[in-house]
């Protein structure tokens, strides 16, 4: 590079990762002449953990996503989606939100595009499921858990009623078995203002495919939880698996048939596909491969971390581990990889990235939890606590911190707001009837 240059640096991604990354670069390349981009098809960052409180309405949704143009204000924030990285010619192809794609050319590239549903060929499956990534998908599943209340007070049909009570999520990892716990005790908080609906009313399942959940807080306390679980009339199917839901008809491999209105699709989450179409090395699972210091194997100017990166776990004795992708691990690479693209602009050598997987909290939703942290196993009110004050600790931004906090010390005087905004997802229909000239027959 001439002095004349100015470095160019890419940040695909605009997630925990992305975001953290090029705010980073943004303090400590502050009095640099440096250029940072960032894209992402959205124009915020969510903080996934808080997901299912959000679902629940114990927090704002606006409050769980931080704005990408607030935070990183020296960095160029481009709302569209990265479809191809040549990184031998140092350019993307950038496909804007509106407008025609073009090609975007940069001299470093970060890869921070974390992970998609993984979904199965189910029959019925892309029409009925829903995921539980993002805090759109939050939102619709709590306007629908509500509307679904609404329905099941309005008919007179059983078999309608039936169905609009019956929940189902498939997959018992943290994101299941956390979205699964909030809403129904958002639901069965709710029902105070339904007089003729009781809580046997509803039907709430999770359908898991191995013989466990939540395998990271330890077989202890995922055999508590399923008991915790069943305790609060939660059906909890173990090595069973969905066979189809075609027209909301459930069918599970045990032979269980029921029919359901909400089915949430939780079951374990792959690599971005969009990696297939760059010119980086990939292992057999679709990741980046990386080094211990965060650089892309076998390649210059390239970095990646999060769920998108297989990463070698240093700490660990087995051969070629490697760190699991969770959001212990994109929390803490974040502030390693900012600091490492730093150190190399500057002619120093980037460090390992070096974590010793600590353990894992849960929420059972609100007051319970269960936890396993150094060795040391909790459960109940305490692991909750450790549960909320770990991950706002994490939530990125003071402003972010101090208005959850006001959302929870509200919750303690105020009861959650059990009311269904489903309809603000289409706010021109009432206006398109209204311009619909009536018929001759109605005149």
């Amino acid at each position: 590079m001439t002095e004349e240059h100015v470095p160019r640096i890419l940040i695909v991604g605009g997630g925990y990762v992305g975001m953290y990354t090029a705010l980073r670069l943004q303090r400590k390349l502050r009095w640099s002449n440096m250029r940072i981009t960032v894209v992402d098809p959205r124009s915020y960052m969510t903080y996934q953990p808080f997901l299912p409180e959000a679902a629940a309405g114990s927090l704002e949704p606006r409050h769980v996503v931080v704005p990408l143009r607030r935070v990183l204000r020296h960095c160029q924030v481009i709302t569209g989606q990265v479809s191809e990285i040549r990184h031998a010619d140092r350019r993307a192809r950038i496909e804007p939100s509106v407008g025609e794609p073009y090609d975007l050319a940069y001299d470093v590239l970060v890869v921070a595009l974390g992970s998609v549903a993984r979904t199965l060929p189910i029959p019925g499956l892309a029409e009925l499921g829903i995921g539980f990534k993002q805090v759109e998908e939050a939102i619709a599943l709590r306007n629908h858990v509500l509307d679904r209340l609404d329905v099941a007070a309005s008919t007179g049909d059983e078999d309608v009623r039936r169905r609009a009570l019956s929940f189902v999520v498939v997959g018992g990892g943290y994101a299941g078995v956390e979205a699964l716990a909030e809403l129904q005790d958002m639901a069965k908080d709710a029902l105070r203002y339904y007089p003729y609906l009781r809580p046997h009313h509803m039907r709430w399942v999770l359908v898991e495919a191995t013989g466990r959940i939540l395998p990271e807080v330890g077989p202890d306390m995922g055999a508590y939880t399923v008991e915790e679980l069943r305790r609060h009339g939660i059906e909890v199917r173990l090595e069973t698996r969905l066979e189809s839901c075609v027209d909301g008809h459930v069918v599970l491999d045990d032979g269980t048939e029921f029919d359901a209105d909400t089915l949430i699709w939780t079951a374990g989450v792959k690599a971005n596909p969009m990696l297939a179409n760059t010119d980086l090395p990939l292992d057999e699972k679709g990741r980046l491969r990386c080094r211990a210091d965060l650089r892309i194997e076998g390649v210059q100017n390239a970095w990646a971390a999060g769920d998108c990166a297989a990463v070698p776990d240093v700490t660990s004795k087995v051969p070629g581990a490697l760190y699991a992708p969770n959001a212990q691990h994109a929390v803490r690479q974040a502030k390693r990889l900012g600091d490492n693209i730093a150190l190399a602009l500057r002619g120093r050598k980037p460090e390992d990235y070096v974590h010793k997987y600590v353990g894992s909290v849960a929420s059972l939703g609100l007051h319970e939890g269960v936890a396993q942290v150094y060795g040391v196993k909790l459960k109940g009110f305490p692991a909750w606590f450790m549960h909320r004050t770990y991950h706002l600790s994490r939530m990125p931004t003071f402003n972010r911190k101090v208005r959850i906090v006001l959302d929870w010390t509200l919750a303690l005087f105020f009861r959650r707001e059990a009311v269904s905004l489903g309809r603000l997802q289409m706010p021109r229909d009432e206006f398109r009837r209204a311009a619909v000239p009536p018929s001759p027959s109605t005149k």
